[in-house]
């Protein structure tokens, strides 16, 4: 008995100051777009007449543990065995050795490109006119593109061939071959932005000259300038979206339909308690997200009926919904007004409801 004992206080000490390299989810905060968020309207539009709503869009979040927390077996094991949490390698949330610094900052930007994103999708569906231009969204430090190209200027041609969309400067780059020398037709970003201000078109561009170097790619060298390319937008007038805290691309769905429904007469959920997740593009398109299962608990006990799914995550979720939940499958932004037309009416029978695998 005695050896058992000291062989169970063993075990029991080991499982508590060994670490594992996991890391926990669990349901985050949900935010209604619809509302307030710490005193200010999450969403405020100014230039456009809105119209007064009610019930919820709530996006949805989940929390996990930092990048340098150290989970102990313990832990470990009680993560797996709880209902509403979720044990994941750390290397899933953190990989290649990410810190909490570069995850934040990278969520950070997730984030506010899936706000542009949200807005682009809620005026498109509004058939309201959205100005587009292909950017440099970044620029690799030591690449051949440092110090010829920065941040927001914008990509007019490569070798003369016409940009309309960020995978064009891509393809036009990598025909190629490295040690080549590429032409950019660009619009300074200071031009750009004073241009905006004074509401003209930029006239004066440049022409930049880079020479390209090899990716380190594991395959097939390719030619590269070291720039990541994007979109920006000018909109018509005013949507500013302020909710702090937060960060990753998955909150884009509910804050186009939240947009969508404050500039549009009558209420787009009819009084329900709707809330939801998914990434969304300029096109309206909906995307999948991870930690659903953390999302729909959160929803649920926040008192949501309905859960807007991104359709490759409708399995999934759909293997354990909360208790009075319905899961509502949604490929594109249509399909989330199609679904919250429904909701108004009252006609549910027809609703899309996610399925089990």
């Amino acid at each position: 008995m005695l050896a058992s004992t000291l062989m169970l206080i063993a075990l029991l000490c080991a499982g508590v100051f060994i670490p594992v390299p996991y890391s926990e989810m669990s349901p985050g905060p949900t935010v209604n777009t619809l509302g307030d968020h710490d005193g200010e309207p999450v969403l405020h539009i100014e230039g456009r007449k809105t119209y007064p709503t009610d019930g919820h869009l709530n996006m949805t979040t989940v929390r996990v543990t930092s990048a340098d927390y150290r989970m102990n077996l313990v832990e470990a094991v009680y993560g797996w065995l709880a209902h509403d949490n979720k044990v994941v390698p750390h290397d899933t949330l953190y990989p290649d050795g990410k810190t909490e610094e570069e995850s934040t900052q990278e969520n950070a930007e997730e984030f506010s490109q899936s706000q542009e994103s949200a807005k682009v999708a809620a005026l498109r569906a509004l058939d309201v006119p959205v100005k587009s231009w292909v950017i440099v969204a970044s620029v690799v430090k030591g690449s051949p593109a440092e110090g010829k190209l920065h941040a927001g200027d914008v990509i007019k041609s490569v070798d003369g061939s016409a940009v309309r969309k960020p995978a064009d400067v891509a393809e036009l780059v990598t025909e190629h071959k490295p040690g080549d020398d590429v032409e950019f037709t660009i619009v300074p970003a200071k031009e750009q932005a004073a241009a905006e201000k004074e509401n003209r078109t930029p006239t004066r561009t440049e022409k930049v000259t880079i020479t390209t170097t090899a990716s380190d790619d594991a395959g097939g060298k390719r030619a590269i300038v070291g720039i990541a390319a994007g979109t920006d937008h000018t909109f018509p007038f005013s949507i500013d979206i302020k909710l702090a805290d937060v960060g990753g691309p998955s909150a884009g769905l509910m804050f186009a339909l939240g947009i969508y429904d404050k500039l549009t007469p009558g209420s787009l959920t009819g009084g329900a308690f709707v809330a939801g997740t998914g990434t969304i593009d300029d096109a309206g398109k909906v995307g999948p997200i991870g930690g659903i299962e953390m999302k729909t608990v959160g929803a649920r006990a926040k008192g949501a009926q309905y859960f807007l799914t991104p359709a490759d995550n409708c399995a999934a979720a759909a293997e354990d919904t909360p208790e009075g939940l319905t899961l509502i499958k949604v490929d594109t932004i249509d399909d989330a007004l199609a679904a919250m037309k429904d909701l108004g009416s009252g006609d549910t029978a027809d609703l899309p409801k996610c399925k089990a695998s």
